[in-house]
């Protein structure tokens, strides 16, 4: 059975005035293949042009899922869909001059990506320029930056003691979290009003909450190396360990402010004002 966001078939995205299709499954965002193909190659069939590009590539064939989406008549019917690593795929397949800018982008992505892994540094100056471009401020972004580094080092550390799944990585820092600010990040995103799965709470957070976010992390990683505690049991109870001493520093310090620094303030608004911003400029 499908895993859909309830309402997700009506969700659409606009590029250049047309319109692509596209629904929530399995945690991610899928894509009308003929949707993509209409809109970047200059085909006036564009099922029959998709038809024609499976077979000249079959491989295609093999990054697609049939889906339910929405038709012209109104039905919902099954339609290929490709997630968004693979819609990259797709754009490389399509001989058109439209679909060239998105190559040349793709092509200067993994230049900068190559240059990444030889010099991290350039990395970290990417990010930054990311977050300066969101409009976040200079202090905040430090913070953001330090606590992307510690969290690095902790999952590093989880890795080399033991812990592979996704979902063990999502419990120990739902341990964290809750020894830290009494909530999982789910119930946090949810009490900051996150509502789309791809908004990262970090970006999300305070001062504060970075602040004692590194503060957990960075104690339930040198405990772990102190104690050398390897397994996923053991390390579960090191990270509410690590937790704990965050969340100590945490009602210390709200005794003294006399208020809660578990805020439901987020950054939000900064997209709202980005997109003003575009508006005037156009």
């Amino acid at each position: 059975m499908l895993k859909m966001i309830e309402e997700s078939q009506k969700r659409l995205i606009v590029f250049q005035d047309k319109k692509i299709r596209r629904l929530w499954y399995n945690n991610e965002w899928f894509y009308s293949a003929t949707d993509i193909v209409a809109v970047l190659s200059d085909s006036k069939d564009e099922l029959a042009y998709w038809r024609k590009l499976k077979q000249r590539e079959p491989q295609l064939v093999t990054i697609c899922h049939g889906l339910k989406l929405s038709a012209k008549d109104g039905k919902l019917r099954y339609t290929d869909c490709v997630n968004t690593k693979n819609a990259f795929r797709l754009i490389q397949s399509i001989p058109s001059k439209k679909a060239e800018p998105f190559k040349q982008w793709l092509a200067q992505i993994a230049k900068e990506r190559i240059e990444e892994i030889e010099n991290p540094e350039l990395a970290q100056d990417r990010v930054k320029e990311y977050y300066e471009l969101k409009g976040y401020p200079k202090d905040w972004i430090d913070k953001r930056l330090r606590g992307i580094a510690i969290r690095q080092d902790l999952t590093d550390e989880w890795k080399s003691r033991g812990v592979q799944e996704e979902t063990d990585f999502a419990i120990l820092t739902n341990e964290i979290s809750k020894a830290t600010f009494g909530k999982t990040v789910g119930e946090y995103k949810q009490f900051k009003g996150l509502k789309k799965a791809n908004q990262n709470l970090r970006d999300h957070m305070t001062d504060w909450e970075l602040i004692l976010t590194m503060v957990g992390e960075k104690a339930t990683t040198d405990i772990t190396i102190a104690k050398d505690d390897k397994g996923f049991q053991r390390l579960k109870h090191t990270a509410k360990e690590g937790g704990d001493i965050a969340k100590n520093t945490r009602k210390e310090l709200e005794q003294k402010i006399e208020k809660s620094v578990v805020s439901s303030e987020n950054y939000l608004h900064l997209i709202g004002e980005k997109e003003k911003k575009k508006q005037l400029e156009h």
